[in-house]
């Protein structure tokens, strides 16, 4: 697959919106990316444009993202550039010249998004600590079958034999002094 890859720096500007879904969670948010150019006139960096992306990540990175990543915080985001053209459907104006604010009925809106693969703090512009998550176990999908425990028949009203081996304070010397004291 011939996928655009990018890696885009900038700072989160909304909150990461997290849901669930059949195919696992899925985690959104925005990030804004100002490039900064030095300006030989004004001996001074200076702003340019900025650029807004949705990005876009599946299950594990996901819960991740909504348990990591706050309005403001310094991002690197890695993953697929995908550019999507949609119809301003609704779009309606009572300007009878049919435009408001520049834009026709039936215009096309340009959205950019990236699917992310991968996405952590800069550290060019902070200290992060990372916290290693631990995968819960599988969910067993069928019941277990527990087999029934079978005891040997004993008469009732005959005592019971003692059974064969060391005594339990024997068996125990070996072991730590607590251990010990809980089997005698």
């Amino acid at each position: 697959m011939n996928d655009t890859t990018v890696t885009v720096v900038g700072n989160v500007a909304t909150n990461v919106d997290y849901r669930e879904t059949a195919s696992g969670g899925v985690a959104r948010f925005r990030i804004a990316v100002t490039p900064r150019r030095w300006d030989r006139q004004s001996a001074s960096w200076t702003d340019g444009y900025t650029s807004f992306y949705t990005v876009i990540a599946w299950r594990t990175l996901a819960i991740n993202l909504a348990g990591s990543v706050s309005v403001g915080d310094p991002l690197l985001v890695h993953g697929r550039l995908r550019v999507r053209e949609e119809d301003r459907d609704g779009y309606r104006t009572a300007d009878p010249g049919g435009s408001r604010n520049g834009q026709r009925e039936g215009q096309r809106r340009t959205f950019v998004d990236i699917e992310a693969v991968a996405v952590g703090h800069d550290l060019t512009r902070g200290t992060s600590a990372f916290r290693r998550v631990v995968k819960a176990a599988p969910k067993v999908t069928e019941p277990v079958r527990v087999r029934p425990v079978q005891h040997e028949a004993h008469p009732v009203g005959v005592p019971r034999p003692e059974p064969s081996g060391p005594p339990r304070a024997e068996v125990a010397e070996g072991l730590q002094p607590q251990v010990a004291a809980a089997l005698s």
